[in-house]
């Protein structure tokens, strides 16, 4: 079955850095576009980037030139390096794919804070 585990996430500091990381299995990840969303409390899930199985990526206008998506075809890695954080970059971070219909990872939170 489609798995997709997130970790990576912590408490860090504004202006600091994360790496997020998903290991995707039970499907063929090469084929798949992928995408990273968030959810802050209170707020709507929201897609942060996204990345096509060729490796055409977009971003959310507010994590523009900050963070950067990627993918490791040959490990089913998706990754999410997260540059510049800001406060209200906190929130729990998911790996989304579309086989059939949408899966979701169970997400790891990022707390950004001073």
């Amino acid at each position: 079955q489609v798995q997709l585990v997130e970790s990576g996430g912590g408490l860090v500091q504004p202006g600091g850095s994360l790496r997020l990381s998903c290991v995707a299995s039970g499907f063929i990840f090469r084929i798949y576009s992928m995408g990273w969303y968030r959810q802050a409390p209170g707020k709507q899930r929201e897609l942060v980037a996204a990345i096509s199985s060729e490796g055409t990526t977009n971003y959310a206008d507010s994590v523009k030139g900050r963070f950067t998506i990627s993918r490791d075809n040959a490990k089913n890695t998706l990754a999410l390096q997260m540059d510049s954080l800001k406060p209200e970059d906190t929130a729990v971070y998911y790996c989304n794919v579309r086989v059939g219909t949408l899966r979701w990872g169970q997400g790891t939170q990022v707390t950004v804070s001073s």
